[in-house]
């Protein structure tokens, strides 16, 4: 699994994703219902409230051809009701109960998600259950919730920058895979889409048997399994789960680069982002050692891009590096970094460069390998005072292709990786020709 590590506000959509490990002592539960809809129970018996989680293994990279945006466009529809309980009566209700509820799509999943006390957990099962095959849509609730999307997307993504840029980066490092294509979808397509696409793709993807339950609280495995029994097990798939097959990336033989200029852009800055294989297609070992690396060379006030970008040399505002492999086809590993006033960003690439080839070609040092351990053990320990997160690390390992296993052995797993499997790492990762290099700039620099 994936550190944790996406920074920068304004500029980086955050990860928060981390994996913790038996040694941290987290009980799971996991079981299958008859009808092949995997439960996974998470228990946490320091308050009386429970997170209850549906994730769907299908996204943005599902959808069909000319239909981007579907995905995400459904998630919000499935708030529009069923027969049982009409147009928004699902938010109103666990409003009533003192709850909280929210969704979100990815490019591999979509999940749905309450937060209520432990006395609630039956009418939050009982409110998901009916809507996993219940959903009734109209002309007349569909064409506002388009509205909705559209203009979320003017706001979020046009009205935006650097959304421009990484959506522009994106299309540039995927040239056949649908990850190229942003999980809002293009504008054309989207203002396009109608109320048959979204109950095709409701029919195609939201069964029993692709879909994952996570509960983590105040429960028992015992507790959960009864409950999902009375609630989920009677639903039936109405069609055959068919496996995701989606177009294969060639391999990348050429450096590509964005540059973006624009006159709301009030600093410059600069990323670039490696193409990588996915978790489940990486042995941990060699994944954390990828995780570690983005650590060493920019997860915190230790890292070589600080201690040269910004304190050493002050050529740099902020700096970083991420690594991001929970996805189902294809991982990232990012560089980032804006020039501090007075500064080109030329100057801050260069360096950029000269750092990581100096990593890639004379490697990291032990003291590095072993601070940087510590660092994302610790994140690890904090991030589990967060039920939601513990059901959220969960939830995308096992929609990604990961197990459970790959969660609860990440520190033994981490504990292994050496200085050698970080030096691998790098010279596998930082390969420019699998790269895609982005700059955005203030109007008056674009030349």
């Amino acid at each position: 699994m994936t550190l944790f590590k996406r920074l920068v506000p304004a500029v980086f959509a955050v990860l928060a994703v981390v994996g913790p490990a038996r040694a941290l002592d987290i009980d799971v539960t996991s079981f299958k219902l008859d009808n092949g809809m995997q439960v996974v129970v998470i228990p946490d018996h320091r308050a009386p409230v429970v997170t209850h989680m549906v994730w769907y293994k299908t996204g943005a990279a599902d959808e069909a051809q000319g239909k981007a945006g579907i995905a995400h466009l459904l998630e919000h529809l499935m708030f529009k009701g069923t027969p049982k309980y009409p147009d928004g009566a699902f938010s109103r209700i666990v409003r009533a109960n003192g709850g909280s509820e929210n969704a979100f799509t990815t490019q591999d999943y979509t999940a749905y998600f309450q937060k209520v006390m432990k006395d609630r957990l039956p009418l939050v099962m009982e409110l998901e259950a009916d809507r996993m095959q219940n959903l009734q849509l109209t002309d007349e609730t569909v064409l506002p919730e388009r509205s909705v999307v559209l203009e979320e997307r003017r706001q979020r993504t046009d009205n935006e920058p650097a959304g421009l840029l990484h959506e522009q980066m994106g299309a540039a490092m995927y040239t056949a895979h649908p990850y190229g294509k942003p999980i809002i979808g293009w504008m054309p397509q989207v203002s396009q889409l109608t109320r048959q696409d979204a109950m095709d793709f409701y029919a195609a993807h939201y069964e029993p048997e692709n879909a994952i339950l996570i509960v983590a609280g105040d429960v028992t495995p015992e507790e959960v399994k009864t409950l999902a029994e009375r609630y989920y097990g009677p639903l039936r798939n109405k069609r055959p789960v068919t496996e995701r097959v989606r177009a294969e990336e060639p391999p990348p033989n050429a450096e590509r680069r964005i540059t973006m200029s624009d006159p709301r852009v009030s600093a410059p800055s600069l990323q670039r982002q490696y193409l990588t294989p996915a978790a489940r297609n990486l042995p941990q070992r060699e994944e954390l050692a990828m995780s570690l690396l983005a650590e060493i060379i920019g997860g915190s006030n230790q890292s070589r891009f600080y201690q040269t970008l910004n304190l050493g040399k002050k050529l740099a505002a902020y700096s970083g590096a991420w690594f991001d492999a929970d996805q189902l086809d294809y991982g990232e590993f990012g560089v980032y970094a804006s020039p501090n006033p007075g500064v080109t960003v030329e100057a801050v690439e260069k360096e950029i460069d000269a750092i990581l080839d100096e990593v890639a070609t004379r490697g990291v040092t032990q003291e590095e390998l072993d601070r940087s351990r510590n660092n994302m053990i610790a994140s690890a320990v904090y991030l589990l005072d967060s039920q939601d997160k513990l059901a959220r690390m969960f939830g995308v390992s096992l929609a990604t292709g990961q197990t459970i296993d790959d969660v609860l052995n990440w520190d033994k797993d981490l504990a292994t990786v050496t200085v050698e499997d970080v030096n691998n790492a790098a010279r596998r990762v930082l390969n420019r020709r699998a790269s895609v290099t982005g700059v955005l700039l203030p109007e008056a620099q674009s030349q």
